[in-house]
């Protein structure tokens, strides 16, 4: 471990969305780069997701996830995170790709001068944020020693949760470039945070069986040594 780095930088939640759409060569997966002078993970090919904002546990949820969802995430995490974590990764998918995973509804501009400003615009488009459709899949730790650091589940859903053009990015923020959907059996031929490889695998497994009972696996940190849980 580098000495420039912070022994003791705090670890945040985070949510990160794994979309995935069929094609003719196969499932594709939404995937962006993060900017070269980003902080963490430069250069990196990742999902859209990012940290839990205060403001994801008072914004109008048009309903809830699947009952083992919400069991799984409150598993060795506080009981009243998992409606904001769900929350934070539609807003996270909202701001870095311009989707809005949500229901069309007349009542969404009446709505938004109520909510969060940073949910306005999400609001404003017409829908209201619907996690309905969301899995949980797993959840990672980043190891001791990174610049940042992020306890972050990660949630998987069709892109049939998107209302719109799939392929069209005009309303996404500037943090993810070159934004795209890759065929989950190329997506490894791109450059990748090692987590993200793990994700992978695991998203491969799921479409595979999708009838089976899955784990959610869990990679945490005892000190300096990682390890695999399940939730």
């Amino acid at each position: 471990m580098s000495d420039t780095l912070p022994k003791d930088v705090p670890i945040k939640n985070a949510a990160t969305v794994i979309l995935v759409r069929d094609a003719q060569d196969g499932p594709q997966v939404l995937m962006g780069q993060r900017g070269k002078a980003a902080v963490f993970m430069p250069n990196k090919f990742v999902f859209p997701g990012g940290g839990l904002d205060a403001a994801d546990a008072e914004v109008t949820l048009n309903g809830s996830a699947s009952k083992t969802c919400m069991t799984r995430l409150t598993n060795l995490s506080d009981d009243d995170i998992a409606l904001p974590l769900l929350a934070a990764a539609i807003r996270e998918m909202w701001e870095e790709t311009g989707h809005a995973i949500g229901t069309p509804s007349d009542r969404a501009a009446e709505l938004a001068n109520t909510q969060p400003e940073n949910w306005r615009s999400f609001f404003q488009s017409g829908h209201l944020p619907d996690p309905s459709g969301l899995e949980f899949i797993f959840r990672a730790v980043t190891p001791p020693g990174r610049p940042r650091r992020f306890d972050a589940r990660f949630f998987l859903g069709r892109a049939d949760l998107i209302q719109g053009d799939l392929d069209d990015f005009s309303r996404a923020e500037d943090e993810l470039s070159h934004l795209q959907w890759i065929p989950l059996s190329k997506s490894r031929e791109f450059d990748l945070p090692f987590i993200t490889e793990v994700v992978l695998a695991e998203v491969q497994n799921r479409l595979a069986n999708p009838d089976a009972d899955h784990p959610v696996p869990f990679f945490s940190h005892d000190g300096e040594r990682s390890q695999f849980l399940s939730l």
